[in-house]
């Protein structure tokens, strides 16, 4: 089969495609003909290996595993023998965080893994494009129990992670302040958000009001920058690390003080997770935005494209033509 490898850290050139062993798939695991996939901000982290906690999960000096890809849409070719769930020609979605491989033609994955049946509303691009964003977005809104009434400011809405982040919180009942860019203001709005800001034009740090959470989907601010827009017993979560790592000693420190902190939660990814997103998706309370979509040999342009942290949404790989 065919995949996109790398066999060192470094810019999009670092990645190549190459043919490969199709995987066989273990018992308990199906084999999934991957229709498509996504090229998002954790591949491109992993690929560049610029923060030290990279290389601790993925390879110190080199890439433990050669295959990016967290998301996945596709057909399920073969089952393994003590399969149950899923039956040879099911459609299936989902993740396969931290070890990757969806950036070929095949892969491998747990019967009780994130992956669910795909819902029957969506082509294979919009369901591979439905769960690394929303999936982030998640971790940090069960985290601080987010629930109808709460005021929460989303710094930077466009993205993958923050196009998810406005749908979710919308779907708990937030009011919802967020930003966005000059063109992507009615599609913010769209999805959800009572307020948006124009981050061209105006710095949301400098607006008037008081929240209870403030999510930085982006990693462009800081927790000392927005802290005067939080509520005494506000919340704020940055989908990174921040300068000199400071979102990790903030969350450690911080909750020590009282008062107003920071969180940040190591994401684990569940197959309940997935079927939620299915649940949203069929409840048409949840739809990928899409951004560009690249046929699977143009994977370089693609990667170049994400890389420029200025995608509306997702970038998605469509692997079979």
């Amino acid at each position: 089969m065919k995949a996109v490898v790398y066999t060192k850290y470094g810019p999009p050139e670092v990645l190549y495609l190459k043919d490969v062993d199709k995987p066989i798939p273990k018992a308990n695991e199906v084999l999934i003909k991957i229709h498509a996939t996504t090229v998002n901000r954790t591949d491109c982290g992993f690929r560049k290996a610029e923060y030290f906690a990279v290389r601790i999960v993925g390879g110190l000096f080199k890439p433990k595993n050669h295959i990016l890809g967290t998301e996945l849409a596709g057909e399920i070719e073969a089952i393994g023998n003590d399969v149950k769930t899923f039956k040879v020609g099911d459609k299936a979605f989902g993740l396969k965080c931290m070890k990757f491989g969806a950036h070929a033609e095949y892969i491998c994955v747990n019967e009780e893994g994130s992956i669910t049946a795909m819902p029957e509303n969506v082509s294979y691009e919009e369901a591979a494009a439905s769960c690394e964003g929303p999936w982030l977005a998640l971790t940090y809104l069960k985290k601080v129990n987010l629930k109808k009434g709460d005021k929460i400011l989303i710094n930077g809405a466009t993205g993958s992670i923050g196009s998810a982040g406005v749908q979710l919180a919308k779907y708990f009942g937030a009011e919802i302040t967020a930003t966005s860019n000059t063109k992507n203001m009615d599609l913010v709005k769209s999805l959800g958000a009572d307020i948006v800001i124009d981050h061209t034009k105006e710095d949301f740090t400098k607006i008037k009001g008081s929240f209870d959470y403030i999510f930085d989907a982006v990693g462009k601010s800081t927790f000392f920058k927005c802290k005067h827009l939080l509520k005494p017993k506000g919340i704020y979560f940055s989908t990174e690390l921040g300068p000199n790592s400071q979102n990790i000693w903030m969350a450690l420190l911080t909750p020590l003080l009282g008062g107003k902190k920071v969180i940040f939660p190591i994401p684990k990814d569940t197959k309940e997770d997935i079927i939620f997103f299915k649940k949203l998706i069929e409840e048409g309370k949840y739809k990928a935005v899409i951004d560009k979509t690249y046929p699977f040999d143009q994977f370089l342009d693609a990667t170049k494209y994400a890389d420029t942290g200025q995608k509306t949404g997702n970038v998605v790989l469509k692997v079979i033509n």
